[in-house]
Parts: structure tokens; C-alpha cells; sequence
């Protein structure tokens, strides 16, 4: 890429979290990192560019539209690192993506759409391996806790010679933060395509359904779902723990979350164990309300999530949902946080607990630290990407980037438990 005339190109960087995160790059970047903002809109441009200071003065504004593939591949040729946060990725990420895996251009996302994922996996991987291109998707909240996460219990496992992960659990203690517009989007129109697809619906219901090597993976153990309601019930646990007296209700990333770390795993040859099983759960504490508050969930989460799937219910729905490009104010946003604990056994017998978290918004100011220092990784960071071709965070950027959010105040950290 020594040709390059641009090492980092922010596309979307108008919207919300776009801004968020060129705010982030802006602050980090060394003055040797040449970037540009880019979008639809160059008055919009003009005007963040102007707002983030002089840290960003000299960057460039290129104006180009998600339906423009020529003018997505002339301006991937000019950058060695693309991110983009404009979604829903199935409806307008398919040109950006395809540009970078053809020019050889590292890209970064922060999808949440199954059905992108396996269609980009489908269709850029050999590409992107041929080209050198390192296609990394959910690099924010979607899925960097979680994938990096089970990363560093794995590594801490090895390094104490216990062996590969078993039986796995991301358990969500404290989770204070906005929903994203954007992210609302993305399950809308994946419910929609869904509904009418039935090829769809089975890569959604697979646990496994982005695995390359699918053929090679355990089958789910279970019968198939019977309708609507009996998908929306298995989706949607409450669960007391015999040993704790805690009980754990859905949380609303776990099925997509839980395909990125599964990704993760086929893709380093199952470093983590054939014998993983993971899954992802919100603890409501072991109080007398605890049930009534992982049913509540349970039950409003399925309705959302089946509200969504027919159209009457979806318009009254996007009433009360948020929009795509809006957002929580400064004053929300700097009371966010977010607290996860992994909770692991190995097949030697040994538990590991990894405790993951930030004082950042989840899906905003932390999502926007999220992908800028993949980008900033994938840019300026020697050794990077780990592979080229389509992959998730764990798989391109690795302990690299666990590092790079250590530094910004994110935690990772894991330690052997005791048997008693």
C-alpha cells in the first residue's frame, strides 16, 4: 500500500457515532496519520471537520453515496485502513465492503447483522485473502467485549497449561447506556428479510450459521423451532442458578454476539476448544424481584423482537424506537458504563473468570473508542492484521488490540479461580 495517499478514511463520519469516532481518532491520531472524512453530505463534513479542531484540519472530506461503486473502489484505492458506521450494512454496506476486499483495503464495521456477516463471508472472503485485505466486522459494542473477552480467558488458560474452554458464560452485571438508533435499524431489517426468506431465517437460527466450515461444527442438539412464538421462547431464557440463587435473563446481544465469538473459533482452527459452548446472559441478582425482572425482560424483548417481524406491529413499533442517526445527550453518555464477567471452565477441570468493562457508553462513546483504535490498529500498529480475508476482531487484531483498550481505561482481566 506504499502508493496510498490516504491511511485512514472514516466513512460516515457525519452520523452520530460516525462523529463520535472521528472525534476519538482525531484526539489519538499522531499527525503522521493522513485521513479523511467522508459521507454523503459535504456540508455536513465541512462542519465536523471544523468542530473537531486542529487536529483536523488538514484531513481531506471526500463526498461519495453507499449506491456509488465506483466511486467507493476509486476512493478504497486511495486509503489503506476504510471504517464505516453507516447501516443497516445489509441495505448499504455491501459496495464499501466489496471496494476494500477488491483494493486490497483493511475495513472495519460495526455490524450486528447475521445475515451480512455470512453474506460477507460468502462472497469477499477469497477475495479479500487474495487482495490482502483484513475485512473486520462488529468492531464497537457488537462484539469487541465479548469476542475479545473469551480471547483473553483462552489465552489465560493456555498460558497456564489448563487446557481449551468448555462451558462458557458472559454474564452482563451492570449495563447503563442507549440503544443506538442505527442498531435498531439493523434488527428491523433483518427481521423484514427474515420473514420473507427462508434461507435467511435458517442462517438466523443457527447458532453456528456463520462458521466457514459449518460441516465441522456440533449440531445444535435440538429439534427445530415451530413457529414464531416457539423461536421467540428458546431466544429469550430465565434461569435460577441452583449453586448462586441468582437468576439470568436474555440479553438482547447474545444471539448475535455468540456467532462472532463462534466465528472467532473455527477461524484459528478452534484455538478456544471443540468442546466450547458459549452463550450470553443478563444476572438480575438473587433478590426476591430478580425473576419478575428476568421475565420482564424476557417477555418485552420478545415482543420487540416479534413486533418486529410483521409490518402492522413494526410501524407502531418505530413510533417509540429510536432513529437512525440520533442519539443520547453528553451529559447520558458520560454517565454510561458497562460491567461483564466471563465465566469459564477448561477441559482440564480449572475455572477462569475474565472481567470486561469500561465507564464509557456502551453504544456510543465506548463503541465510538471501540472502532477507532481498530482503525488506528489496523493502520499505524506493526504485525497487523494477524490474516487477511473476512474476520472478526479477535481473529485480525488479537491481543493488539485488547493492549490498545487497556490503555484507554477498558478492562481485561483474567484470573484463575479457586476450587473451593
Amino acid at each position: 500500500m506504499a502508493d496510498r495517499d490516504l491511511d485512514i478514511v472514516l466513512y460516515g463520519a457525519s452520523g452520530f457515532v460516525g462523529a463520535l469516532t472521528a472525534a476519538h481518532v482525531a484526539a489519538q491520531a499522531g499527525p503522521e496519520l493522513r485521513v479523511a472524512l467522508a459521507g454523503r453530505s459535504r456540508e455536513k463534513l465541512e462542519a465536523l471537520r471544523v468542530e473537531l479542531g486542529r487536529a483536523a484540519a488538514g484531513w481531506e472530506v471526500v463526498t461519495v453515496d453507499a449506491t456509488d461503486a465506483p466511486g467507493l473502489r476509486a476512493l478504497a484505492d486511495r486509503t489503506r485502513v476504510l471504517a464505516t458506521t453507516v447501516g443497516p450494512y445489509a441495505v448499504h454496506g455491501k459496495h464499501v465492503a466489496r471496494a476494500c476486499a477488491e483494493a486490497g483495503t483493511h475495513y472495519a464495521d460495526l455490524t450486528g447483522e447475521v445475515l451480512f456477516v455470512r453474506w460477507s463471508l460468502d462472497e469477499l472472503d477469497a477475495l479479500a485473502r487474495e487482495s490482502g485485505a483484513a475485512i473486520v466486522h462488529s468492531c464497537g459494542f457488537d462484539s469487541i467485549p465479548s469476542d475479545l473477552g473469551v480471547l483473553t480467558t483462552a489465552h489465560r488458560a493456555a498460558a497456564d497449561g489448563e487446557g481449551t474452554l468448555t462451558d462458557t458464560t458472559l454474564l452482563v452485571r451492570s449495563l447503563k447506556g442507549g440503544i443506538s438508533g442505527g442498531t435498531i435499524d439493523s434488527g428491523r431489517q433483518q427481521a423484514i428479510a427474515a420473514r420473507s426468506d427462508a434461507a435467511a431465517r435458517r442462517v438466523i437460527g443457527d447458532p453456528y450459521g456463520l462458521s466457514p466450515r459449518r460441516s465441522e461444527e456440533p449440531s445444535s442438539g435440538r429439534t427445530p423451532a415451530r413457529g414464531l412464538l416457539e423461536r421467540v421462547r428458546r431466544s429469550v431464557p430465565v434461569d435460577r442458578d441452583p449453586a448462586t440463587g441468582r437468576w439470568t435473563g436474555p440479553f438482547v446481544m447474545a444471539s448475535y454476539n455468540t456467532r462472532i465469538v463462534r466465528l472467532s473459533n473455527s477461524l484459528t482452527h478452534w484455538s478456544y476448544g471443540r468442546g466450547l459452548r458459549y452463550r450470553e446472559v443478563t444476572d438480575f441478582g438473587s433478590g426476591p424481584m430478580s425473576p419478575l425482572l428476568a421475565g420482564g425482560m424476557a417477555v418485552g424483548l420478545g415482543g420487540v423482537l416479534a413486533g418486529l417481524s410483521f409490518a402492522p406491529t413494526r410501524a407502531v413499533l418505530d413510533r417509540f424506537l429510536p432513529k437512525p442517526g440520533e442519539g443520547p445527550s453528553p451529559q447520558t453518555q458520560a454517565a454510561g458504563r458497562f460491567r461483564l464477567d466471563i465465566r469459564a471452565t477448561t477441559t482440564t477441570g480449572a475455572r477462569y473468570r475474565t472481567r470486561v468493562g469500561a465507564d464509557l457508553d456502551p453504544g456510543y462513546g465506548g463503541t465510538a473508542v471501540m472502532l477507532g483504535q481498530t482503525v488506528l490498529a489496523l493502520a499505524a500498529d506493526d504485525g497487523l492484521p494477524l490474516r487477511a480475508g473476512v474476520g472478526t476482531p479477535a481473529t485480525a487484531l488479537g491481543d493488539a488490540l485488547v493492549d490498545r483498550l487497556r490503555a484507554q481505561g477498558f478492562t481485561f482481566e483474567a484470573e484463575r479461580m479457586s476450587a473451593d
